[in-house]
């Protein structure tokens, strides 16, 4: 959700413009400040950002991103095994150069992304590279015995741009540049392909592999933090964090990690889960998509949802607990103009049961803006669920 001022809206942020007053109240009544969710030397991605949310170190815990996603999708990783995070892309060309023109294969459906997972498995994999599949665009492939340490580059950084400066490079990356290209081959004659072409659908042009990770035990929720918890998303990176550490995966229908996702069925679930459950982490990916995207009014859109189908029903349905506590705040900045993530910190929002009887500060809402001015800095992001726990 976190952006910078834009301006199209007077020099103001998303945050800042939308209509959440369900936020704008947590932070008048409650606690307002700034966490840094991206520790130095670490690329502002959202697995990164999504450990130091849940309270793990990434300069300790971080294993890759594809290596949380495989825990996602039940693929268990062998202590040689390197997982890359696949997605479906599609490429555009301007005369002889391939530019990136959607990350997401127009946001491809689930049925038909496994179906060219499914065929790119028998068609380019061997004894030592396979295939699994996610959702919508977001898939693994595992390679045995491989390599780990080439630079990768997310193709979402690089919407618009041309790809070969982006290719995978070092020690392995001629494997990966190789697979990429087998790939195409197989997609230009794909059944599916052919279909959403013919329906005026981007086609997937070919797989991109990058955020390369390995296995990391890590200490669960639980034994950390002494709360049996549980996490809502629909992206597998959530939700592989969330196994990783011993979380509950919560099944919510409807939710696509997109605009249409079913904001209200998570709100419903998070609290229904907290009858047996200390402890629920909603996720929301709407936003950033939207930014990713550059689309501004879809941003603020999606802003609103949230706050008005999540936040407010959350807000409203945990007063029948007799002592509660809720956070909000956005796990990185995904700023429009940049359309990828920033290292910036983020605002964050407490509001507690004891704060039902406080009167509503004014001049404070839940943005960038209100965050900065208050004297609540938390430098490093994972240990913000200490402060949120009242363990510090």
């Amino acid at each position: 959700m976190a952006d910078y001022p834009i301006a199209e809206l007077g020099g103001k942020t998303p945050l800042q413009i939308a209509n959440i007053p369900a936020m704008d109240s947590m932070a008048q009544r409650g606690t307002i400040g700034l966490a840094s969710s991206i520790p130095p030397g670490f690329t502002p991605g959202s697995d990164v950002a999504n450990l130091s949310v849940m309270g793990y170190d990434p300069a300790v815990y971080y294993p890759g991103r594809a290596a949380l996603e495989a825990a996602s999708i039940g693929v268990k990783l062998g202590p040689h095994d390197v997982a890359f995070r696949c997605n479906l892309v599609t490429f555009s060309r301007q005369g002889e150069k391939v530019i990136m023109d959607d990350y997401s294969a127009g946001h491809i459906k689930t049925d038909e992304a496994r179906k060219i997972i499914e065929e790119l498995g028998k068609k380019i994999a061997t004894d030592r590279i396979r295939f699994y599949p996610g959702v919508s665009y977001r898939h693994l492939m595992v390679w045995s015995v491989g390599e780990y340490g080439m630079e990768t580059t997310p193709p979402h950084d690089i919407i618009g741009k041309e790809i070969s400066e982006y290719l995978p490079k070092g020690e392995g990356g001629e494997i990966l540049r190789n697979l990429m290209a087998e790939s195409q081959k197989v997609l230009k004659e794909s059944p599916v392909n052919l279909e959403r072409i013919s329906q005026s659908q981007k086609p997937v042009s070919s797989i991109w592999l990058w955020g390369q990770g390995r296995e990391i035990p890590m200490p669960s929720f639980r034994d950390t933090y002494g709360l049996q918890g549980g996490v809502i998303s629909a992206v597998d990176l959530l939700r592989g964090i969330g196994i990783t550490i011993g979380l509950e995966t919560i099944h919510v229908p409807g939710i696509t990690g997109y605009l249409d996702t079913n904001y209200l069925g998570k709100a419903e679930h998070a609290l229904e889960a907290l009858n047996h459950l200390d402890f629920v982490y909603v996720h929301v990916e709407a936003p950033d998509e939207a930014a990713h995207n550059g689309d501004l009014k879809a941003k603020i859109q999606a802003i609103e949802d949230f706050d008005s189908k999540v936040v407010k029903t959350v807000l409203q349905g945990i007063k029948k607990f007799k002592d509660y506590s809720v956070m909000v705040l956005p796990d990185h900045p995904t700023p429009i103009i940049k359309r990828t993530h920033t290292s910036e910190p983020v605002p964050f929002a407490i509001f507690r049961s004891e704060d039902e009887q406080e009167k509503p500060r004014k001049g404070v809402g839940f943005d960038e803006s209100s965050a900065s001015q208050s004297q609540i800095f938390i430098p490093k992001g994972y240990e913000l669920m200490d402060y949120f726990l009242r363990r510090k």
